[in-house]
């Protein structure tokens, strides 16, 4: 995937955007396991009471807090209250929230300052549970040893009944209660120190509320509802942003492969035969498709879990561990067993995914032969063989497959067994803990919320860990296709053919041999034809005359030696120059979907049908499209006869008289039939040539073909046997010099006078 991260430069701001959207919707997500510990925490075991600084207070609590306060901390406290009695001004309006104001002074908080709250909230809630300690103890004294910490001095039950416990503790040294204080902060200081400190008192200042007169039920509700809107709205800006990078991120990853399918394709066609020769067309296919459509899938899922996955296993883990560090063991379990996991299952598909890539090339091919040859499976009854190769090609796939398939099947119940079982130990040990007073059950509910997120997010990068290996296969075979270096390209410093052009081709001591062979296949070649000139090449089957006219449009280039048109060497000049001068009618016709008309345009776009009319007819293709336009009798323009794929509705020679007819249309100084005669009767043949002559006189023909009666009017013929040019001369000169073309021009005699 590394090698193809610079096709994503387009996509640079989609992709930051989908960063900070991933932040976003990380943070989100981790807040809201917060915000349901603070509904459990507070809203239901607080009452609602966030606060160990109550926002009113009556005298009398003033009071006696002040015997557990030092006297700068009580003056501290009391510059943030202001006492409120039946002269204030507001005392009406007091009096309707708080009506304990009717029978005695209350003070009313006036700071609503975030720090000095903070500050003073653990001196407040100290004094705030000793206070409501003692009153509690006043109700019950057997209590007091649980309640009252530093007051083991005194045998409270036997103190006689009504006795005012904060006349007597105010009767007592300072020292004495300043005892009472430290004690009940080493009895808090194994639950967390002053934040337990401050937790505890919420129910000391509820019951002060409730000894007000206010509407507790009306504060927690407020609570509840005021964080759970809150939590509501996180939710929503989580919600938003994972629509949101979804979005990006599958735009993103089309736009890739897009990009990829564009680039591919336009790589392919500046390919020469000899890459050509090193990729299969299955494997083309199977890179084109199947294999960027991995890469899609795999882009789209890294954008959305490669940022996401470590931002919330890392958050989540330092949240979870500041809600319970003893639990810290419980995360490396369940982490550790799902990496277990993971690797095993990495360890058995990896290799299987690169088998898969290899399967489905070898399915597509064979595929594709039995659907362009089944004419000839049909003709040799070779139906069964065919159905059983292809049937051993999808069952090998199929298994591999299956065995990828049973890993992610087995994975997920595996996932889904881990989480439940650490779901189950998690509210054990916590249930302990809680007991124990060592954690608050928001705090263990929330614990297991991030415990969650830390395993969800070790399984979504388990996820990509199963398919990242097969989009790197997939991602190394294109980017093989689109790193490979084209042999054939347009020199750095391109000259250009002269003006006015002269279609003469030179030879100069032209050798070549195909990419990795050891053999020749063209040895020491050397002929010039003239401007105007039609030559004819023959020679036994495999003697290079393909290959010798392959090299003039520059499919392969020579080995040794060069090709000169027009005296300039054809490695010289741009591609697209040098075959823009060249008519090339293939061994093979290839006929593309669409319509008559469309197929000679691809020859020269802006033809005019007067232009096409004629190359038709002078490739005796005109019978063609007046039959097509007599069948089809709905009026439309002969070219506008449909063609099939590959041609398929038309004959050999029907789609070689097509060929040549879009060769003719775009009128090339130079024209190279390359055994394009070999689907034409005789007389279809001698026709053809006879009007060829007239129709391209100035310009330079080869014809390459295996009849002597297609070449032997030619103004020369050239012989090739073994790779070597061997003779050249006109036919009457070759029947007399020449031993090969003899042999071949007797035997073809011999062969017609049998059909005779």
């Amino acid at each position: 995937m590394l090698r193809l991260l610079k096709y994503l430069k387009p996509f640079l701001p989609l992709v930051l955007a989908a960063i900070v959207l991933l932040f976003v919707q990380a943070n989100a997500n981790l807040a809201l396991p917060d915000y349901m510990s603070q509904i459990v925490n507070v809203g239901i075991q607080q009452g609602g009471v966030e606060e160990a600084m109550p926002e009113a207070l009556r005298q009398t609590t003033m009071e006696r807090l002040r015997l557990f306060l030092t006297d700068e901390e009580f003056d501290e406290v009391l510059a943030q209250y202001t006492l409120v009695d039946r002269s204030s001004p507001d005392y009406e309006a007091y009096l309707e929230k708080y009506p304990a104001l009717a029978e005695e002074p209350i003070y009313v908080r006036t700071t609503s300052d975030p720090e000095t709250i903070e500050r003073l909230s653990p001196v407040m809630g100290r004094a705030m549970l000793i206070v409501f300690a003692v009153e509690r103890i006043q109700t019950n004294p057997e209590q007091a040893p649980a309640l009252m910490p530093g007051m083991e001095g005194f045998d409270l039950s036997q103190l006689p009944p009504g006795t005012d416990l904060f006349a007597l503790l105010r009767s007592m040294p300072a020292e004495r209660r300043a005892a009472i204080g430290e004690a009940m902060d080493l009895r808090f200081e194994p639950l967390g120190g002053e934040k337990a400190m401050v937790q505890a008192a919420a129910r000391a200042v509820r019951a002060e509320y409730e000894a007000l007169g206010m509407d507790v039920a009306r504060i927690q509700t407020r609570y509840i509802l005021r964080v759970g809107g809150e939590m509501l709205l996180v939710s929503l800006i989580a919600a938003v942003a994972t629509i949101a990078v979804g979005v990006l991120a599958a735009r993103t990853a089309a736009g890739l492969a897009r990009d990829l399918r564009h680039l591919f394709f336009e790589k392919v066609m500046r390919f020469s035969r000899a890459e050509l020769d090193r990729f299969s067309t299955a494997s083309l296919i199977t890179r084109s498709t199947n294999d960027i459509t991995q890469i899609q899938t795999a882009t789209m899922f890294l954008l959305r879990m490669v940022v996401y996955a470590p931002l919330i296993a890392i958050g989540a883990l330092i949240r979870a561990l500041s809600k319970s560090p003893s639990m810290w063991w419980i995360i490396g379990l369940a982490v550790g067993i799902l990496i277990g996991l993971v690797s095993i299952a990495f360890r058995i598909a990896e290799p299987k995914f690169r088998l898969i890539q290899s399967l489905i090339d070898r399915l597509n091919r064979i595929a594709r032969e039995n659907l362009t040859g089944i004419m000839v499976v049909r003709a040799f009854n070779r139906e069964r063989y065919e159905e059983e190769r292809f049937d051993r090609a999808n069952r090998d796939l199929t298994q591999t497959s299956l065995v990828v398939n049973r890993v992610f099947v087995v994975m997920m119940p595996a996932m889904m067994l881990l989480m439940n079982g650490v779901s189950v130990l998690i509210i054990w040990v916590g249930a302990h803990e809680v007991a124990q007073a060592t954690m608050r059950i928001g705090d263990m509910m929330a614990f297991l919320q991030y415990t969650m997120q830390i395993v969800f997010a070790f399984m979504m990068l388990s996820m990509l860990s199963i398919m990242i290996p097969r989009a790197n296969v997939a991602a190394q075979r294109v980017a093989e296709v689109l790193e490979t270096e084209v042999t054939i390209r347009d020199p750095e410093e391109p000259v250009e053919f002269p003006e006015p052009f002269e279609p003469t081709i030179e030879f100069r001591g032209v050798c070549f041999r195909y990419p990795d062979a050891e053999e020749y296949v063209l040895k020491d070649i050397t002929f010039t034809i003239r401007a105007g000139e039609t030559v004819g090449i023959i020679g036994t089957t495999g003697s290079g005359k393909s290959t010798l006219i392959n090299l003039i449009p520059r499919f392969y280039d020579v080995t040794e030696g060069a090709i000169y048109i027009d005296g300039v060497d054809i490695r010289r000049v741009r591609l697209s120059d040098l075959r823009d001068r060249v008519g090339y009618v293939p061994q093979r016709s290839n006929l593309f979907s669409g319509t008559i008309e469309t197929n000679l345009r691809l020859a020269w776009e802006e033809a005019d049908e007067e232009a096409m009319r004629r190359a038709l007819e002078i490739a005796q293709a005109g019978d063609i499209i007046r039959s097509r336009t007599d069948d089809e009798g709905d009026g439309r323009s002969p070219l506008a006869a449909e063609v099939a794929q590959h041609g398929a509705n038309f004959s050999g020679g029907q789609k070689q008289r097509l060929s040549i007819a879009r060769a003719l249309v775009k009128r090339p100084p130079i024209y190279i039939f390359d055994d394009s005669f070999s689907s034409l009767d005789y007389k279809t043949d001698a026709r053809l040539r006879r009007a060829l002559r007239k129709y391209v006189r100035g310009s330079t023909v080869i014809i390459v073909s295996q009849r002597v009666a297609t070449i032997k009017d030619a103004d020369r013929i050239l012989v090739l046997d073994g790779g070597r040019l061997i003779c050249q001369g006109t036919h009457e000169e070759l029947m007399q010099t020449c031993e090969v073309y003899r042999e071949i021009a007797l035997s073809q005699l011999k062969l017609q006078e049998v059909l005779v």
